[in-house]
């Protein structure tokens, strides 16, 4: 489950153990005091398989989040909640992303005074709120405070959010961006002294715990929730558009969620129908029954793969076998490292594509490293030929809302003409052909997907921006040359990271020992590769374990192996 959470109890109880049943990083509120345990990593490996958990006092509120890498987002110091002690002690958990960061970061620089310790826009967002609700110099603050300070806030960023806040002494707060791009609902739970109140990404997350009657937080709206009181909603913003995020129906969420009154099952249901009659109309039909099976990529396409197998009435196999310990790839950092995860990830059966003509059905092609791997695997397993189609249409553009896919110039399918594109895709992962689903059609198959007793409030749009370069919000052209630049140096950081910690271990190949002693650079061609070793560059050399190693000079800056940020316990590193 991907997102953020906020729970607060009638009794005063420990809320940790249920933000431990659906998110990694989490923090909660005890005696007055704010306790965290967060890191990055699997929960089982910030967690200590949940041992960690009982660390943290019983409270009555907390808040939790669970993020795939941002733009930003790799140190330590990066894992959310984030907490500031000014004004009132405040936690905060952000999903999204702000597209104007670097007017905000000079705002809080030469006019605000807050100093800023990370990358990360969720940090930028918790100081800019943490600024306008200082304004009011007040002792203690009420709920219009709290309101005034919101829209403040939502005149200075732009871009895509859904953020829980925990105040210190006084309550949850939720909000959500004024065009709806990231999702947020609400749920209660009947207590023994009153009831309890959740807000999360996903209704699976609430429906896990307990927690019914789910409630959407709509675009430019804040929910306030203190103990033993009833919600109470506020318009902060009016709202612009409707747009959920359509990556969210197609890739991230889990099926069995409900995400402004959209049924994730069912939306990929009629994907698949849609995607099914795209195929019957690409291919012949007698290309349709020299197809011999059908084969779903794990694990998204499995709901979409027997619609388009009906449409086509072919045979529909399982082929494939998941490793569930492993990383979605696309998002993994660096070329090699996802070429390796998908053949950890995923194992191809051979019967099922011995000597078969073969129809595989994913969810998307992004970068093309899975689906090259993919294609591969099937025809290592016998395949004759292979067709591959993709229920989700070629993603050309950058994702700027939220989750870091790839720059524009790693995306297999950005810039270049429709129709050249299908075949130069196809080519480029081993298939016979490639078909993708038509953008009208995947927003068709979203629209129809409400389920019946939803609170769905008319005609909604979604945002698009992968599939087309048409972003629901305004974009300065600088945004993306903006994004360029952080991610290289995220990506240096991050290979570093990685090659310490070879080193450290005992299993470090040559580039990396090099990396680690000398440092990373970028090439012209965007590679990676450890910096110059020459000794032309200056500095003095000693022999460490055989190897030549640079000496610091006088006045040269240390780089940190490390980042941390600065909090009160810490549970997860004490």
């Amino acid at each position: 489950m991907c997102g953020i959470l906020a729970l607060i109890q009638a009794n005063d109880t420990n809320v940790a153990y249920e933000l431990h049943e659906a998110m990694y990083f989490l923090q909660c509120a005890s005696g007055g005091k704010i306790y965290q345990c967060k890191g990055n990593g699997l929960a089982a490996k910030v967690f200590n398989d949940g041992s960690r958990v009982a660390d943290l006092p019983a409270g009555y509120m907390g808040i939790g989040h669970l993020r795939y890498p941002t733009i930003c987002t790799s140190a330590n110091a990066e894992a959310q909640p984030f907490y500031v002690n000014s004004p009132y002690g405040i936690c905060f958990a952000h999903n999204g992303n702000l597209i104007n960061a670097t007017e905000l970061k000079h705002f809080l620089d030469f006019e605000a005074h807050r100093h800023i310790n990370t990358q990360s826009d969720s940090e930028l967002m918790l100081n800019i709120f943490a600024n306008e609700l200082n304004e009011t110099g007040k002792a203690r603050v009420n709920d219009k405070d709290i309101v005034d300070a919101l829209q403040r806030m939502y005149k200075r960023c732009v871009g895509g959010w859904a953020c829980t806040a925990m105040l210190a002494g006084y309550g949850l707060i939720g909000f959500r961006d004024s065009f709806g791009i990231r999702p947020l609902i609400m749920g209660r739970r009947p207590s023994g002294t009153g009831m309890d109140y959740m807000l999360a990404s996903e209704s699976v997350a609430l429906k896990q715990l307990g927690f019914g009657s789910f409630v959407d937080i709509l675009p430019g709206q804040a929910v306030i929730i203190r103990k033993g009181a009833s919600p109470v909603f506020h318009q902060v913003q009016d709202q612009k558009r409707y747009a959920l995020d359509i990556f969210e129906l197609c890739y991230f969420a889990r099926p069995d969620s409900i995400m402004d009154g959209i049924s994730v099952a069912k939306s990929r249901e009629i994907m698949g129908t849609r995607l099914g009659n795209k195929i019957k109309s690409t291919l012949s039909a007698e290309e349709i029954s020299a197809i011999d099976v059908i084969i779903p990529v794990p694990e998204t396409s499995t709901i979409s793969a027997p619609f388009v197998a009906a449409v086509l009435k072919r045979k529909l196999v399982q082929g494939f076998v998941k490793n569930r310990y492993v990383f979605r790839t696309f998002i993994m950092p660096g070329q090699q490292a996802r070429v390796k995860g998908v053949k950890r990830k995923l194992s191809a059966m051979e019967e099922p594509f011995a000597d078969k003509n073969v129809l595989l059905i994913d969810d998307s092609i992004v970068r093309g490293t899975t689906s090259r791997e993919i294609v591969a695997m099937a025809k290592e397993a016998g395949a004759k030929k292979v067709y591959f189609a993709s229920c989700s249409p070629p993603v050309t553009h950058a994702h700027i809302y939220g989750i870091d896919l790839a720059s524009p110039s790693e995306l297999i399918a950005h810039d270049r003409g429709h129709n050249r594109a299908v075949d130069q895709i196809a080519k480029h992962i081993g298939a016979d052909r490639v078909i993708f689903q038509d953008l009208e059609d995947l927003k068709a198959a979203c629209s129809e997907a409400v389920v019946s007793k939803s609170t769905y409030r008319g005609q909604r749009d979604f945002e698009v921006g992968v599939f087309c370069g048409s972003y629901v919000t305004p974009v300065d052209e600088g945004y993306f040359q903006h994004l360029d630049a952080v991610r290289g140096e995220t990506q240096k950081m991050k290979v570093l990271e990685k090659a310490r910690e070879a080193v450290a271990n005992g299993f470090a190949d040559q580039k990396q020992l090099e990396i680690a002693t000398n440092g990373v650079k970028v090439t012209e061609d965007g590679q990676l590769i450890p910096a110059s070793t020459d000794k032309a560059r200056g500095g003095t050399y000693t022999l460490v374990n055989g190897r030549e190693k640079r000496q610091k000079q006088s006045g040269e800056e240390r780089t940190p192996k490390d980042q941390m940020d600065i909090s009160l316990h810490n549970m997860a590193n004490d």
